[in-house]
């Protein structure tokens, strides 16, 4: 009955459209009042919850993100996926898709992946006969790859509060996140092969290659940020610098198209962005804090073994409930709301905390594409000034699709566990 006034107060505050920052803490300083009669104890969590070089990375993956954005490098590497398959059946389709799967192991970001591809790819779509819906469809569920494929934001965060190791996430995220962009593929190219889209030549080959070249600073970008990584050269941390560096040289020198007003606005936005995730990270270990004082993670435990669920009834219902939350809230609120809630049970239960986080992952991908608060949903309305119903409706097989790469992932862990233990990391 706590568990349900907690969760259910917490939500209400949400959806009176406070900050999430203000409604975590909020909820939290009212548990420690209520249960300890003040909040004297909570400075050393939140000092705790900050104090962690890991999270030096998120301004330095968000600064690369918004110098590759300003600076047009990005918008190479759509002309260079539509020139190498814009001939084949859905082929369009098939080059966004690749596009979003590129900028998203840069940007880590998925708002910025659908706005980015989106603003080339959805023209071009419909040049070529594919119908609207279906172009809004695409980029709206290729742009959601930016949670799952490495760098993501979402995984440093979820690193953060179930001390999982990063290294292994990034790792875990790839084979996953490649195979739903091949599902999204499939159906792109037999959907446009049913409405009969046209196709545009050939570009040949002295084409392909040009494009190649134009967008090679681009391709290396992931090489250069996860290559480190994964070979020991560098920690997460420094990837981040790293990339980030590498972004701006290649802006100033390459592309010669980033001053220091470029600079100045990359800047700012990146930290707007990342003081709003440090609140958010603050105010949720006071949340968790709190909920630890009463030992609610300790009773949904003992409940859950009552209940004798084991980890896949546990996991199916976690499922289910992340989808729904998905509807109402966004990535960050979901991953610092249920984390400190059921990691305790998720590792009673022997379940890996890499693959939970993957499946995870999945879940805020299906958040950005659903109503009411689907996020990519109302950036693509924004670029196209479509309808939102037209939106949804593109995006709807795109969420089936997603549910289907969730079940496989469920069924078959090792795609997620394989890499991160072929590499040595443990759970």
């Amino acid at each position: 009955m706590t568990a349900l006034l907690i969760f259910g107060g917490l939500i209400l505050l949400l959806l009176t459209g406070i900050p999430i920052f203000a409604a975590l803490g909020l909820a939290g300083t009212a548990i420690l009042i209520v249960f300890e009669g003040g909040i004297g104890s909570v400075s050393d969590p939140i000092f705790a919850s900050l104090n962690k070089s890991i999270l030096v990375a998120i301004p330095l993956f968000v600064l690369m993100a918004q110098v590759m954005l300003r600076a047009k490098i990005i918008d190479d590497l759509y002309d260079m996926a539509h020139t190498m398959l814009g001939h084949i059946r859905g082929g369009l389709s098939v080059a966004t898709v690749v596009a979003c799967t590129i900028f998203a192991a840069i940007s880590g970001s998925s708002v910025a992946t659908a706005l980015s591809v989106g603003s080339s790819a959805i023209p071009q779509m419909e040049r070529f006969g594919y119908p609207r819906r279906a172009a809004l469809g695409i980029v709206a569920a290729g742009g959601t790859l930016g949670i799952l494929i490495p760098p993501s934001g979402p995984m440093i965060l979820y690193a953060v509060v179930s001390e999982a190791s990063i290294g292994a996430l990034f790792l875990a995220g790839i084979i996953p996140g490649l195979m739903l962009a091949a599902i999204f593929s499939v159906y792109a190219m037999v959907s446009a092969t049913a409405l009969g889209a046209d196709r545009p030549a050939f570009a040949g080959m002295a084409n392909i290659t040009r494009a190649l070249r134009k967008s090679i600073w681009a391709l290396l970008a992931p090489p250069v940020v996860l290559g480190g990584i994964y070979t020991g050269v560098f920690t997460a941390s420094e990837a981040a610098a790293v990339g980030c560096l590498y972004a701006i040289v290649v802006a100033v020198v390459v592309y010669r198209n980033f001053g220091l007003s470029d600079l100045w606005l990359a800047l700012r936005d990146t930290t707007r962005t990342s003081m709003m995730v440090f609140a958010i990270i603050a105010a949720a270990h006071v949340f968790g804090y709190a909920i630890t004082i009463i030992r609610l993670p300790v009773g949904i435990t003992e409940a859950v073994a009552a209940a004798g669920l084991g980890h896949v009834g546990f996991m199916i219902i976690v499922m289910l409930m992340l989808f729904v939350m998905g509807m109402f809230f966004d990535a960050i609120a979901i991953i610092l709301i249920t984390t400190p809630i059921l990691l305790p049970t998720i590792i009673s239960l022997d379940i890996n905390l890499v693959w939970y986080g993957v499946m995870l992952m999945i879940n805020l991908e299906l958040a950005m594409i659903t109503p009411p608060v689907g996020m990519n949903l109302f950036v693509i309305k924004g670029i196209t000034d479509s309808p939102l119903a037209e939106v949804v409706k593109g995006a709807a097989p795109y969420v089936v699709l997603m549910l289907l790469g969730l079940v496989i992932l469920m069924i078959f862990p090792e795609l997620a566990t394989w890499l991160p233990d072929s590499a040595g990391y443990n759970k």
